[in-house]
């Protein structure tokens, strides 16, 4: 099924790797950029500390959960105008030698760099003044949003297209490495505008919320500190400590609806899908997404994904005059959104979703709303059994997908009746 509209491609995606494997490393995990806790693993070997020994501690990948992005970035590149993606290869420049180009080798790169470009971490999420879920859910509210104006998630999407509009123009002074850094950024942010808790202010995005997976396995360290002893995490996880609320949604969530797909989807579609996939582990949940999902759960809905409200002017190219960095576009709220590419417009319903019951609203009962009661369990049929039964976690992975097709296909793609 394809999507009518201006430079729309095909409908079909897969994500980079999951790093699901315990590599056999036994460490002390400590406080780091390991993980989206920020906590990391150093060994190997066996430690002793105080008289407690730590337990097997499973690496964690630099990158924190890459399954996500790649998913979005691999569902984008099957949906792009086929004169799109060549341009994209040769502004990425080459990838890992013996790979063929694609998006999701580059959808994690944004937190890669988190470390060295530290300016760039504000990017990642967008808070509303007062937020706080489930009420008041505020988007942004009366007193508008958190931290400099443009530099948020939705800031970063609106720059970042604007900039690669720029090097797209004839004769743009904009250099191959910006652009290259701008598609990267662009690739990832888009990524995280749909994991709920990237748009909520509370609990500084849910990391300081902690609640129960029923002991799910994770590809992350973890550690508390108890007794004056730090001890390193393992998997399955010590279901006394829990995990945090925002990276059970960007991480274990993921997790539960591959593991869920079911098996016939590990059969290849036509060679046209095929070729972007690349047996990475979710490569069935996109099967099932592209086809099921696409076609009979969400038929009447995709349309409308990626369009935007009409407005007066559409400022997607940018203004020449306007020095932009990746940083710092300089532009108001009011300017994130256009006729084609509206961030703002998009994530409002996925913060509202939020606010309707994505976060919790037991935590803020009796016993779990104490300071030392017991950590809500989240794996139940009313809460993960809601995602599964409505395929929430591939509705928004989906979603995120098409608009990176979308934003891509209208700064690339050349000129054509659709």
């Amino acid at each position: 099924m394809g999507i009518k509209g201006r430079a729309k491609g095909l409908l079909f995606p897969i994500p980079v790797d999951t790093q699901d494997e315990v590599h056999p490393v036994f460490s002390i995990c400590l406080l780091s950029s390991c993980s989206p806790s920020g906590y990391a693993c150093l060994g190997p070997g066996w430690y002793v500390l105080a008289g407690a020994i730590t337990q097997e501690c499973a690496f964690a990948d630099q990158t924190g959960y890459p399954t996500g992005h790649g998913i979005v970035a691999t569902i984008a590149e099957l949906h792009l105008d086929p004169t799109v993606l060549p341009t994209l290869c040769s502004i990425l420049g080459p990838s890992v030698p013996g790979e063929p180009c694609s998006l999701a080798s580059v959808a994690t790169w944004a937190d890669e760099v988190r470390k060295n470009k530290t300016w760039s971490a504000p990017m990642h999420y967008i808070n509303a003044i007062a937020d706080h879920p489930p009420k008041p859910c505020l988007f942004p509210g009366a007193q508008g949003w958190d931290g400099d104006e443009d530099v948020n998630v939705l800031g970063a999407i609106r720059n970042t297209t604007n900039l690669l509009g720029r090097w797209v123009k004839q004769g743009s002074d904009l250099s191959d490495s910006v652009a290259s850094e701008a598609l990267k950024f662009l690739i990832h942010f888009v990524g995280d505008m749909h994991m709920p808790f990237h748009l909520v202010a509370r609990g500084e995005g849910a990391t300081t919320v902690f609640v129960k997976w029923s002991g799910e396995r994770v590809s992350k360290c973890f550690f508390f500190f108890r007794h004056g002893l730090f001890v390193g995490g393992t998997r399955p996880r010590l279901k006394t400590f829990g995990t945090e609320l925002h990276s059970m949604w960007d991480g274990d969530v993921v997790e539960r609806a591959m593991e869920t797909t079911p098996a016939k989807w590990k059969k290849p579609l036509t060679p046209e899908i095929e070729q972007h996939l690349s047996g990475k582990r979710y490569d069935p949940l996109i099967r099932k997404v592209l086809v099921e999902g696409v076609n009979k759960v969400w038929p009447d809905e995709v349309e409308s994904w990626v369009q935007c409200p009409a407005v007066e002017r559409s400022p997607l190219l940018g203004d020449d005059s306007d020095d932009q960095t990746v940083l710092r576009s300089q532009r108001r709220p009011s300017d994130w959104d256009d006729d084609s590419v509206c961030p703002l417009h998009w994530a409002t319903p996925i913060h509202q979703l939020a606010c309707d019951w994505v976060w919790p609203k037991k935590l803020d009962q009796p016993p779990y709303n104490k300071p030392r009661g017991p950590l809500l369990e989240l794996d139940t049929e009313d809460y993960a059994g809601r995602i599964t039964k409505e395929w929430l976690v591939e509705k928004l992975l989906t979603m995120g997908g098409l608009r990176l097709a979308s934003i891509l296909n209208v700064v690339f793609a050349e000129p054509r009746d659709h």
